[in-house]
């Protein structure tokens, strides 16, 4: 009888620390982040508030994934994907650069923003689709830079 009182008290202290193990969703994003970094590709966590009208609304903290941008890019956009291959700036008008529609079409589904700064070129994506998609990300992100 005390050993199973003994091993029902191991198991009561013991137990807490499995939540401490990581979900199969957290160790695929720790890959992805992984593989991210030696591509040479920065990324964080990043906060988004985004507009009403996205549907569904993603996630208020995604992956940002960026590289620097060349001196010469002077053009500031940011396009949302309003459903999958569809991407719109903040007033909901498509995307009218031929090259840049060409580029956004080979992202994942799962790519909520592309947003082209005066020092940085940034995709928001929900980090579905593994290495895979991965991939697909940096070629745009190189391309547009």
């Amino acid at each position: 009888m005390t050993v199973w009182i003994v091993l029902l008290l191991l198991l009561a202290v013991l137990s807490p620390l499995t939540w401490l193990i990581p979900s199969r969703r957290q160790k695929g994003s720790m890959e992805v982040r992984l593989q991210a970094r030696r591509l040479g590709l920065s990324m964080q966590l990043a906060e988004q508030h985004w507009p009403h009208w996205q549907q569904p609304e993603p996630p208020q903290r995604c992956g940002q994934y960026y590289v620097p941008r060349r001196r010469s890019s002077v053009d500031i956009w940011s396009y949302w994907q309003a459903s999958p291959g569809v991407w719109v700036n903040q007033w909901r008008e498509p995307c009218s650069d031929a090259r840049v529609v060409a580029r956004l079409a080979e992202l994942p589904a799962d790519a909520f923003k592309v947003d082209a700064g005066a020092q940085l070129l940034s995709v928001y994506w929900g980090e579905r689709g593994g290495e895979g998609a991965l991939e697909k990300v940096h070629a745009v992100l190189k391309a547009l830079a």
